[in-house]
């Protein structure tokens, strides 16, 4: 199972990520998923894909836990609609600008934003790779965010 863990850990964080929009929740869960996936080994069959079972079974763990925290926040849990070549070209256009703004951002921000969203880094890597601690990564990710939240509401 260690394996597996080292193989699928980031892939089902990155799923629960998407659901959660929360990234200690998002650990918390992945850990949770891996935990029960220990607990029912024995019924993997090998019908689908390691990754895909493990996700299923994240799903499961978010539900339990949205049941358990229901002021928590609900986001949808089904798969989107297919986008039309219209919102296809807008989402294109959407994401030129935000890029554009990203790039403008003073560092440390502009990096740390790189590092966590295009580099797949966890805070604990980027604080190592900016010789800082994890904790502050996890500050500077917020703030670059906040920053480039703020330039994006000014444009619209």
């Amino acid at each position: 199972m260690e394996e597996v863990y080292g193989q699928y850990a980031r892939t089902v964080y990155r799923y629960l990520l998407t659901l959660t929009h929360d990234d200690d929740l998002a650990e918390e869960l992945t850990q949770e998923t891996f935990y029960q996936a220990i607990r029912s080994s024995e019924r993997f069959d090998g019908s689908c894909a390691v990754p895909t079972w493990l996700c299923a079974i994240a799903k499961n763990v978010l539900r339990t836990y949205r049941r358990k925290h229901p002021e928590t926040e609900d986001v949808e849990e089904h798969t989107p609609a297919i986008p039309s070549a219209e919102s296809d070209v807008l989402a294109s256009a959407k994401r030129l600008e935000l890029l554009k703004k990203l790039h403008a951002l003073r560092e440390p921000y502009r990096e740390v934003l790189y590092l966590r969203a295009f580099g797949g880094l966890s805070f604990r890597e980027i604080g190592e790779v900016q010789g800082k601690t994890e904790n502050w990564a996890r500050v500077t990710f917020y703030r670059g965010k906040e920053l480039l939240r703020k330039e994006v509401d000014e444009d619209e």
